[in-house]
């Protein structure tokens, strides 16, 4: 099987870095994906959620701020509240 994501888009807010218990930094933030629109329709987007761990969230947290573009590559992981 098969688990493979690549986006892009641009951060709606700063990213917010937190520590755990253990002190494993992790790092949320989301993203905003446009979606393929024709001429004369309304631009639409998909936002999505990220968090990042270890050495990754401290590099997303210490050079990115909201309105800039990111790539991500990673896998899907959804979850039931």
């Amino acid at each position: 099987m098969l688990n493979v994501v690549v986006l892009t888009g641009r951060l709606t807010a700063d990213p917010e870095l937190k520590t755990t218990t253990n002190g494993t930094s992790v790092c949320s933030f989301s993203i905003a994906v446009d979606r393929r629109y024709k001429a004369g329709e309304e631009r639409q987007a998909d936002f999505i959620n990220i968090v990042t761990w270890r050495s990754s969230a401290e590099f997303v947290s210490k050079y990115f701020k909201k309105g800039q573009m990111i790539a991500i590559e990673g896998s899907i992981q959804t979850r039931r509240y």
